[in-house]
């Protein structure tokens, strides 16, 4: 590298600041957000008794795990910074790998960002007591104060993360002891019949709990011998993520029962209660608001890495592939990146945002989107940003076929054990999570789908300008 401040970021690998725990912490940080706090209820509310319940907690870690396998196979066979971005355009042409990286900055990653900044916003007014039209506001604070922690440089940004990481599993581990030690009395049985539509919509919200572990291929060229500590970085993050999520699930059951749990918003907070009384609400918000910050700066960490990629291949977003040397950080992309995220924040949580999308939806004769449907920002973002999310998670799982077919003297530092088996699986799971999540969206997809679509343009823009250059250009 020069000693200019800015440049180009390297096409095939950066300097290596990550190590092997950082890189755990990252997936643990980003995975273990607030759904082991809100989903619970949802998800024992439709099985039939504790242990199935536990069974789908088990099967998401196991699909989560081969997830992890097929990722480690790709991530260290194109350790080039961007992840997916990297694998779906040698997979499929530049295409789409641009609308991957476009519809990360402008649906998926900034979406999650904006989900988990309304997640801390939500517990933070509630801790603090203030007026709930702050909500907003809390969140678009969160997402800017990380994203100037992370503009200090990598090193800053991965030790707030680390940081982070720890303090919301000494928070869980004092969940499980609590929930353990005060609890016991309280029935396992059902009593009443389970209340959803069954099996199929508990591993909805068992999946969605385990999303994100796959963000930290985004950061695979800058994390030291990578050969070995990606694949051990996947495979003891998600292992890691299952063991918390059995036995926080376990110390929900033995301290409320499981008819507690299933009626149960704020089981986290009941469990805590058994052990210190009233005090354990704010002790628990206070953890869901630490945990949610974690997440959020996992994911602003993650995410930016993915657009300088993005623009150090497309000249229409040259300005994101611009690198920090000094501070190993790409600035411009953490700056977009920010900024989208607020926006989001603002249109799906605002009503000046909502009535907006609805005016622009009627200029091209489309009804306008059901915001009631869906409680607060956080819900929201969820069902507008998960469509667009496992159509590419599907298109990466596929693209493991393909580089086998297309790349096939190609060294493989890490190869998938069971290949075919762990793609096979990953597509399925993706297949079912994309009906699902459509079927929940309904319209509200036409948020994250029409986005996505305006890639289509820009891409071709970016292709006219690099004929335009010749053939030199990229």
């Amino acid at each position: 590298m020069t000693n200019s401040p800015t440049e180009p970021a390297p096409a095939d690998s950066t300097d290596a600041h990550l190590g092997l725990w950082d890189a755990v912490s990252i997936i643990v940080g980003i995975v273990v957000g607030t759904a082991i706090f809100k989903t619970p209820q949802l998800v024992f509310g439709n099985v039939e008794g504790p242990w199935q319940g536990m069974g789908c907690w088990a099967l998401g870690g196991v699909l989560a795990l081969i997830g992890s396998l097929c990722y480690a196979e790709l991530a260290t066979t194109y350790p080039r910074m961007g992840g997916d971005y990297v694998y779906l355009t040698r997979a499929y042409g530049r295409w789409v790998g641009f609308l991957f990286g476009w519809a990360q900055l402008a649906v998926i990653l900034t979406g999650s960002i904006g989900v988990m900044a309304y997640a801390f916003a939500d517990y933070a007014i509630a801790f603090w007591q203030f007026d709930v039209k702050w909500t907003v506001w809390l969140a678009v604070a969160s997402v800017v104060a990380l994203t100037v922690l992370n503009l200090f440089g990598v090193l800053f940004g991965k030790t707030v993360q680390n940081f982070l990481t720890g303090v919301k599993v000494l928070g869980l581990v004092a969940i499980v002891l609590a929930g353990m030690i005060w609890g016991g009395d309280a029935s396992l049985a059902a009593v009443q019949p389970m209340s959803g539509p069954g099996l199929g919509l508990a591993m909805v919200f068992v999946l969605y709990a385990y999303g994100g572990w796959n963000d930290a291929a985004f950061v695979a060229s800058e994390v030291r011998d990578r050969r070995r500590n990606m694949p051990l970085a996947l495979i003891l993050g998600t292992a890691g993520i299952t063991v918390i999520y059995l036995l926080v699930n376990a110390a929900y059951l033995w301290g409320l029962g499981f008819e507690g749990v299933r009626g149960s918003s704020a089981p986290a907070a009941d469990v805590a209660r058994l052990a210190v009384g009233d005090w354990g609400s704010k002790a628990i918000s206070l953890l869901v608001m630490l945990s949610a910050l974690g997440a959020i700066n996992g994911l602003i960490f993650t995410g930016s890495r993915v657009y300088v990629s993005l623009g150090t291949d497309h000249r229409i977003f040259a300005f994101l592939g611009r690198w920090n040397s000094r501070r190993s950080t790409p600035v411009w992309s953490l700056l977009a990146q920010t900024a989208i995220a607020i926006l989001l924040i603002v249109i799906v949580g605002t009503e000046t945002g909502q009535n907006a999308v609805d005016r622009a939806l009627g200029m091209v004769g489309l009804k306008p989107l059901p915001w009631a449907e869906y409680f607060g920002g956080f819900n929201t973002l969820v069902a507008a940003t998960a469509p667009v999310f496992w159509v590419f998670f599907l298109l990466t799982g596929i693209s493991l076929f393909v580089l086998r077919f297309k790349d096939r003297g190609r060294e493989r530092p890490f190869s998938a054990p069971l290949y075919p088996l762990e793609p096979i699986l990953f597509c399925g799971m993706c297949v079912f999570m994309l009906y699902s999540a459509l079927t929940y969206a309904k319209g509200l997809s036409l948020l994250g789908i029409v986005p996505l679509l305006i890639g289509i343009p820009l891409y071709l823009v970016s292709q006219a300008a690099r004929r335009k250059d010749g053939p030199d250009a990229a």
